[in-house]
């Protein structure tokens, strides 16, 4: 990483501000050819950018220097704090490029060489990214304990006990023969407790749910018969029209998702079409792309008279404003589409549910990524735990060490982060 990268790190302009970053072995070269001598370290100071060749006047702003042992990226870095016009951000970047040893970044590149430096983990960059994408408080909240190094800690806790066990294991094959460490069984005993013990934090965390479904969305599907009201009850969960409302039975013959934020939360309604045996050859299809989002489903709404095909589909009583409908049958949700109070009891079914398949707001979650290393690396435990021969043990502990480094990159991902950082804008 030899070069001097920059890039508008602020968002889209036209702005009030702009805010174009310079970071890597020449960023004070580079800033002082535009301004002059820089201010002291973290100080923001007024200086007029000159385009280095002609001295042309290009804009006036603030300016502000990071030496390497205190920036984010761990180079030197500089940030310009510019009128928001394109005009002037597009004059800065010209100026900019033109200088020897200076490049446009790429994409999540600041971010990178932040990872590549030590000053975050790819935990913490993998929170960050899904800050950035956050639309929801729930998003957000978990984002930010990510990019905060809540896992990054919680996986740091899981690696000094593989540690320590794999220690003391060590211990007992250098010295087995010395009877100074303890009786072998006695202490194959306590480190297995200790593995067990491990085992056991590890599957509390991985029984949660993952942070994908935050940032995705449940996936809420109505099913059930032709005409029974899911259209209508589609478009009053979204308070929007999204599907076509007819008396005609078929009208929907295809998905239609709507995706919705209630109450922090992220959900993402699908419709669907009625499930029925049919001849038409193109309703056909849509009832079979039906079954496929029933059984790709979080949760299922099923609109239709009759039992449930399976007990995990939530009974929903639709039309209920209907004067023939207004009886309720017995363990089924009344619904409405067409009163302003008709959904309530829904969501609030709606929001017990989600309250068991999304992490708490207070939960650690780790995404599928991480959960796929925490569990081999699991798996690795069970393994060590209770073997009889120490050298198999020691092996399995080294290999879950391994792979919680891998959460957090310390050992080599690279597919991992080429992927991650794609994520990101440029200026980050």
């Amino acid at each position: 990483m030899t070069d001097t990268i920059f890039a508008l790190s602020s968002g889209v302009v036209p702005a009030a501000i702009a805010i174009v970053r310079v970071s890597g072995p020449v960023a004070f070269e580079a800033a002082e050819a535009l301004v002059g001598p820089l201010p002291p370290p973290r100080r923001a100071g007024l200086r007029a950018l000159r385009e280095p060749s002609s001295g042309e006047l290009l804009d006036r702003g603030l300016v502000l220097a990071f030496p390497a042992d205190g920036s984010v990226t761990g180079d030197d870095l500089v940030e310009f704090h510019l009128h928001g016009g394109r005009a002037v951000v597009r004059a800065v970047e010209s100026a900019l490029a033109v200088i020897d040893g200076v490049r446009p970044a790429l994409a999540g590149e600041f971010t990178r060489r932040s990872l590549a430096s030590g000053r975050l983990d790819l935990t913490a960059a993998e929170g960050l990214a899904d800050l950035l994408s956050a639309e929801t408080e729930a998003q957000r909240r978990a984002a930010l304990r990510s990019a905060d190094g809540l896992i990054r800690r919680q996986i740091e806790q899981w690696s000094a006990a593989t540690v320590a066990a794999a220690a003391q294991v060590e211990a007992a094959i250098d010295h087995e023969e010395e009877g100074d460490v303890g009786a072998g069984d006695t202490l194959a005993r306590g480190v297995a407790d200790q593995i067990a013990t491990l085992v056991r934090d590890i599957e509390v965390v991985l029984s949660r749910p993952s942070s994908e479904r935050l940032h995705d969305g449940l996936r809420v599907v109505l099913a059930g018969p032709p005409n029974s009201g899911k259209s209508t009850l589609i478009n009053a969960l979204a308070e929007r029209d999204v599907a076509i409302v007819s008396p005609i039975a078929g009208t929907t013959r295809d998905r239609i998702d709507a995706p919705v934020v209630r109450d922090g939360r992220a959900w993402l309604f699908t419709d669907t079409a009625g499930l029925t045996e049919s001849d038409d050859q193109i309703e056909a299809i849509g009832v079979a792309r039906a079954r496929e989002s029933i059984a790709a489903a979080d949760l299922v709404l099923w609109l239709g008279d009759g039992p449930p095909p399976s007990s995990e589909m939530i009974a929903v009583h639709a039309r209920a404003d209907l004067p023939h409908r207004r009886h309720v049958p017995e363990g089924r949700i009344p619904a409405s589409g067409t009163s302003v109070k008709g959904t309530a009891a829904l969501w609030e079914a709606l929001g017990r549910a989600a309250s068991t398949l999304v992490p708490a707001a207070d939960e650690l979650a780790l995404n599928n990524r991480q959960r796929a290393l925490a569990n081999a690396a699991a798996s690795a435990l069970r393994h060590a735990d209770g073997q009889s021969d120490l050298l198999i043990a020691a092996e399995q502990l080294r290999i879950a060490r391994e792979l919680f480094d891998r959460i957090t990159a310390r050992a080599s991902v690279e597919h991992v982060l080429d992927a991650l950082f794609a994520r990101f804008c440029i200026g980050k």
